[in-house]
């Protein structure tokens, strides 16, 4: 049984940080392509930011130089690390794993507001 669970999500001020991670398991996780996407109110889900299974990263242009995906094979872990946050980062933020299908967490809410 394939599960993706993130976590670190929570109420922060413009300008903090968060951190964001995602715990999988029953999958290989070193072979799979893992995103970051999220969800705000109202509107489509959306890239955030990715990692392939060589290490080589992508952002969307908005979190560019704010946020920080990287991995650990070793515990099977994708985290994102995101700093000078904005209230239009508030969304529900979504882990992926892609290989031969594509599964999904259930995401974990962040809202920055002061």
């Amino acid at each position: 049984q394939v599960q993706l669970v993130e976590s670190g999500g929570g109420l922060v001020q413009p300008g903090g940080s968060l951190r964001l991670s995602c715990v999988t398991s029953g999958i290989i996780f070193s072979i799979h392509n893992m995103d970051w996407y999220r969800q705000a109110p109202g509107k489509e889900r959306e890239f955030v930011a990715g990692i392939t299974s060589g290490g080589s990263t992508n952002y969307a242009d908005s979190v560019k130089g704010r946020f920080t995906i990287s991995r650990d094979n070793a515990k099977s872990t994708v985290n994102l690390q995101m700093t000078t946050l904005k209230p239009e980062d508030t969304a529900v933020y979504y882990c992926n794993a892609r290989w031969r299908a594509s599964h999904w967490g259930k995401g974990t809410l962040v809202t920055v507001s002061s």
